[in-house]
């Protein structure tokens, strides 16, 4: 099997990665479960997320399952009034959108989705120009799509948002790990982001980064482990929104893949060079390719001719073993922007694992596919 649908779910993972939850697992309960490394037994998870996201205090950043589970901590937990704006785009994830459309359908917000161009991409002259006529309270934008890789200029986009008053909230699912995300330097309030992709550890980690200028409510209310005696959540972060028995097994996993990570940087421009590769071929077998230009992850969403999405996607699974993904993707309104409505597309999504036999046995696949 080749699997290009790192969008999706990160594999392979480093052999640590197994290793530190079955230990975690099998340890016994509250310990501390230490790398055995005495020069790192000091970072917990937590501590290698803020160096990560180069943010002053571990504290500002909240666990949950995932990227989905941290969109919704800071949409439903805001202290939105009711009249409030919100601006997204049709770039989004459903794990934007659906929060939102709740808030409206509540009457509690009101909010506006802003197109993107042919490539996924935000126009920053566009974003100024409705933030400056909607005047939103929140602003909710993803660094990269999941859909086309195309990355935005988050810094530049949050500078805008923030001259005009708004809250910024990154989606970081597509980018953390693979790209530079720097919440404090360019001025973004709250990052979503998610354990399983590019961070390439265990699903069911994730979180939220929230600087210490904004205070949600917790939208989970239970036990923390201290306090028990007070009847409302603590008001101290990051505890104030972490109700219950955390997923400790597999943000030790998550914490291995960090210490991984750093020890083995990623090489984007070997992956970027792979793409370009794919790209190159599909369009000389006739594809329909959106063609990203600048800053990219290793997504690359494609349709060929006369044939749908999904059948393509099926023959290269069950002809050819190999795993990709087809249709929307979880964010149904950018393919009206990038030419590929109502169906969607076949989308792959490479990795730092990912090799050039690989690659040239896809191109090849793809060829038999098209030619018959």
């Amino acid at each position: 099997m080749i699997y290009f649908n790192n969008g999706a779910t990160s594999w392979p993972k480093p052999s640590c990665v197994a290793e530190a939850v079955k230990k975690a697992i099998e340890d016994f309960p509250s310990s501390d479960h230490r790398s055995g490394v005495e020069e790192e037994e000091k970072y917990t998870c937590r501590d290698l997320l803020a160096k990560l996201l180069q943010v002053e205090s571990s504290d500002s950043i909240v666990y949950g399952t995932n990227a989905t589970f941290g969109l919704n901590l800071a949409i439903h937990g805001f202290d939105f009034q009711k009249g409030d704006k919100v601006l997204t785009t049709a770039a989004e994830h459903n794990s934007v959108l659906r929060p939102l459309y709740y808030l409206k359908q509540e009457g509690i917000i009101e909010y506006e989705i802003l197109d993107v161009d042919n490539q996924g991409r935000i126009n920053p002259e566009l974003w100024e120009e409705k933030i400056k006529e909607m005047k939103p309270k929140m602003v909710v934008f993803t660094h990269a799509s999941n859909v086309t890789g195309a990355v935005n200029d988050a810094e530049t986009l949050a500078k805008i948002a923030k001259k005009y008053g708004a809250v910024v909230l990154l989606d970081a699912s597509q980018s953390l790990g693979l790209i530079d995300v720097l919440p404090e330097k360019w001025g973004i309030d709250m990052v979503a982001f998610t354990g399983h992709k590019y961070l390439l550890g265990p699903q069911g980690t994730g979180g939220l980064y929230v600087s210490k200028d904004i205070k949600l409510n917790p939208v989970l209310q239970g036990g923390v482990g201290i306090l028990s005696d007070q009847d409302t959540m603590p008001e101290f972060m990051p505890l104030r929104m972490e109700a219950g028995t955390p997923n400790g097994p597999s943000f030790k996993g998550l914490e291995a893949a960090l210490r991984w990570a750093s020890q083995n940087p990623i090489d984007k421009s070997k992956i970027d060079k792979l793409i370009e590769k794919i790209k190159t071929a599909l369009k000389e077998l006739g594809a329909y390719v959106v063609d990203v230009e600048g800053e990219s992850t290793p997504v690359l969403s494609f349709t060929l001719p006369n044939m749908s999405a999904a059948e393509a996607g099926e023959d290269l699974q069950m002809g050819f073993e190999i795993v990709c993904r087809t249709g929307l993707h979880c964010a149904p309104l950018i393919h009206k922007c990038i030419g590929t409505h109502p169906k969607g597309s076949i989308r792959i999504s490479l990795s730092r694992f990912t090799t050039e036999e690989e690659v040239d046995y896809f191109i090849e696949s793809v060829g038999k596919i098209v030619n018959g």
